[in-house]
C-alpha cells in the first residue's frame, strides 16, 4: 500500500515540477512542489489559510517527511503565505489542467455523460472586503461540470469590473468542445455566445433586462403562441413535480424554434431556439410563481433544455452551498488578492476530489476523515479507493 501511495503522490508532485518559482533565490529553502502539495493536502484535511496549512503540516511531520522532498523540514506559515501570495493564479491553475482532464475523462466513463452541462456562475467571498483600503469582496467566476461534480476553471473579476469581462477569459481556460454552456443573464452577450459556438459548444443563456429588446421580444412571442396553446409553432413541453422539506414545486418547461423576425437574430451566433420555465411553488400553504426566459443554440428537444436549466440551478446546491458549508468560504477574511484567489481555487479543486470519492459520507465528514486518517486522505487524492 505504501508503494501505491508514493506513486500517487509522485504523480501529484509532477503537476508542479515545471512551475516557475516566484520566490527570491534566497528564500528557496523548501522545494516549491512540496510546498504546494502540502497546501493541497492540508486544504483537503480542513485548512482554510496559510496558518492552518502550517499547523496541519506540523502535525503530519512524519508522513510528509516520508513522501515528499523536504530537505529543511516542514515549512512555516510564512512560506505558505509567501508562495500563495506571489504565485500568479492563472499560472497556478494551469498546473491542474492534465489532472482535471484525467478526472473529467474518468467521470465521463463512469456517468456515461459525454455531453456535459458546464454551468458558468459567479460567487462572492463576502467577508474578504477591506473597506479601509477601498477593496471590495473577492468575486470569482467558475465553470462547474454538474454531472461530474468537477470545478474546471476559475477567474476572479477585476476590481470595478464584472462577470462580462471575466467569462470570456474563463471560457478560454476550459475545454468546452461538445458541452452545453449555461450562463445567467449577466453573461447573455453576443460576443460570449459567439465564443461558445466557435469553441464547438452549445449555449443556454438566461434573459433579463440587460438585453431589454431581445428579452421583451421573446416574452411577446411566447405569450402570443401561448394564447392558442402553441398550435402555430413546433413547441415542446415538459413538466416536473418535486416535493420535500415542506415544499411542493411544479416546473413547466416550454421550448420552440426561434422566430425568424426576432430582433438582431443574425447577431446571435448559432441561435436556434427560445424557451420559458414556469415554476410554481407551494410552501406552508403559500403559493409563489416565477417565470424565466432563455435563448439557446440547441435545437428543439425540451428534455435536454430542461436538464440544462436544472443543472445550472443545481450549481448553487452542489458547488456554492458546499463551499460555504464545508469550506466556510463566506467567512474567509483573506484580503490579499492572489492569496485569496489561490485559496479559492484550492477549495474548488479539493471539493472536486471529495466529490469523486465513492464513499457515502457527507462532504463535511469526508473532509474530517482526510484530517483524521492518512490513508483516507491519500485515497481521496488518488481519486479512487486504494
Amino acid at each position: 500500500m505504501a508503494d501505491v501511495r508514493r506513486i500517487g503522490l509522485d504523480e501529484v508532485v509532477r503537476q508542479f515540477q515545471d512551475l516557475e518559482d516566484p520566490r527570491s533565490t534566497v528564500n528557496r529553502r523548501h522545494p516549491l512542489a512540496s510546498v504546494l502539495v502540502i497546501a493541497l493536502l492540508a486544504v483537503l484535511a480542513g485548512a482554510g489559510g496559510p496558518t492552518a496549512i502550517a499547523a496541519w503540516a506540523a502535525t503530519k511531520r512524519d508522513l510528509l517527511a516520508r513522501v515528499l522532498d523536504l530537505p529543511n523540514g516542514i515549512p512555516g506559515k510564512d512560506v505558505f503565505r509567501r508562495v500563495l501570495m506571489t504565485l500568479q493564479p492563472a499560472v497556478f491553475q494551469a498546473c491542474f489542467v492534465n489532472w482535471l482532464k484525467s478526472l473529467r475523462d474518468a467521470s465521463a466513463a463512469t456517468t456515461g455523460v459525454d455531453r456535459p452541462v458546464l454551468a458558468v456562475d459567479g460567487k462572492t467571498a463576502r467577508r474578504s472586503h477591506d473597506r479601509k483600503n477601498g477593496l471590495g469582496a473577492l468575486h470569482c467566476v467558475s465553470v462547474w461540470a454538474s454531472e461530474y461534480g468537477l470545478s474546471l476553471g476559475q477567474v476572479a473579476c477585476a476590481e470595478k469590473s464584472n462577470e462580462i469581462t471575466a467569462i470570456p477569459e474563463l471560457l478560454r481556460l476550459v475545454d468546452i468542445k461538445g458541452a452545453i454552456i449555461t450562463i445567467d443573464a449577466m453573461g447573455t452577450q453576443k460576443a460570449i455566445a459567439g465564443q461558445i459556438i466557435e469553441g464547438g459548444a452549445d449555449f443556454v443563456l438566461a434573459l433579463k433586462g440587460n438585453q431589454e429588446s431581445l428579452h421583451q421580444a421573446v416574452i411577446d412571442h411566447i405569450h402570443e403562441q401561448w394564447e392558442d396553446d402553441f398550435a402555430g409553432v413546433k413547441a415542446r413541453r415538459h413538466q416536473t413535480r418535486e416535493a420535500g422539506h415542506g415544499r411542493e414545486e411544479t416546473r413547466t418547461y416550454i421550448q420552440m424554434p426561434v422566430p425568424e423576425d426576432l430582433p438582431a437574430l443574425n447577431s446571435w451566433a448559432g441561435l436556434k431556439s427560445i424557451g420559458v420555465v414556469v415554476s410554481e411553488c407551494v410552501r406552508d400553504g403559500k403559493a409563489t410563481d416565477e417565470v424565466r426566459y432563455y435563448i439557446s443554440s440547441l435545437g428543439v428537444g425540451v428534455k435536454r433544455f430542461a436538464h440544462a436549466v436544472r443543472s445550472h440551478w443545481g450549481v448553487e446546491n452542489t458547488c456554492h452551498w458546499s463551499l460555504d458549508i464545508t469550506y466556510r468560504e463566506d467567512e474567509s477574511r483573506i484580503r490579499e488578492r492572489h492569496l485569496g484567489e489561490n485559496m479559492a481555487w484550492l477549495y474548488r479543486f479539493t471539493l472536486s476530489l471529495l466529490k469523486q470519492h465513492p464513499g457515502r459520507q457527507s462532504l463535511v465528514m469526508k473532509r474530517r476523515c482526510c484530517g483524521w486518517d492518512d490513508n483516507f486522505l491519500l485515497e481521496v487524492l488518488a481519486g479512487a479507493r486504494i
